[in-house]
């Protein structure tokens, strides 16, 4: 009889599970800093490479740059925030 042997499994995942959780919670907002790394060096490299070919157009590359920065610190804010939420559930 299998039967016993999946209960056990359930009762395994179930001791287990508040750490799963945390465990899930600290991979994904390590991957959401890691993204949002990834985005702001790459906006700042592009307004960078943008200035160097249209210096006169500096002050609004710059000012766009910080903008769609700001924005890809938001959303991986807001993933970090949903990550610790889901961990503060078990």
């Amino acid at each position: 009889m299998i039967y016993p042997l999946f209960q056990a499994a359930a009762e395994y995942s179930k001791n287990y599970l508040g750490a799963w959780a945390t465990m899930g919670a600290g991979i994904g907002a390590g991957l959401a800093v890691i993204g949002a790394g990834i985005g702001v060096g790459r906006i700042g490299g592009q307004a960078v490479e943008g200035m160097a070919r249209q210096p006169e157009m500096a002050g609004r590359i710059q000012t766009a740059a910080i903008v769609f920065a700001a924005l890809v610190e938001g959303a991986a804010l807001f993933a970090i925030v949903i990550s610790f939420l889901i961990q503060n559930k078990f």
